[in-house]
């Protein structure tokens, strides 16, 4: 039940950071390879004012759940945000930071969540698509 709530805040803050239009957004199961927190949530942005807008919605989409935020790094002028929820750790880059870091192969043990289809987003995006194309049509 309580790994349940805090798979779905992982899943919640993806999407989230999805709609502000981060890009590569992926979660990361991390209970079988690390004790520092249960998943990570790592996105990137193209720009200062994208990366802050991104995090913004994220503070945004915990703080009905009450969430206390454990701790928060980076400024309004860091290229790399770290909001730490305690079970969810989150990773907002700017891309370059994101590829110097590279936390995507420092962590690719981690199993890899399948946000868009746990949250079925997927097919809502195949859907969305395919009525685009044929208004194109």
């Amino acid at each position: 039940m309580i790994l349940d709530i805090i798979r779905n805040i992982a899943l919640r803050v993806a999407r989230a950071a999805s709609n502000r239009k981060a890009q590569d957004v992926k979660v990361l199961d991390m209970r079988s390879v690390s004790p520092i927190a249960d998943y990570f949530v790592i996105c990137s942005c193209d720009s200062m004012v994208h990366l802050r807008a991104v995090t913004r919605e994220i503070l945004e989409e915990v703080k009905g759940d009450n969430l206390r935020v454990k701790r928060r790094e980076g400024t309004d002028e860091a290229r790399w945000v770290l909001v730490d929820l305690g079970d969810v750790i989150v990773h907002v880059f700017h891309h370059a930071e994101r590829e110097f870091y590279d936390l995507d192969s420092l962590w690719a043990d981690a199993a890899e969540v399948d946000w868009q289809a746990e949250l079925g987003l997927a097919e809502e995006k195949a859907a969305d698509q395919t009525a685009g194309k044929e208004l194109a049509d």
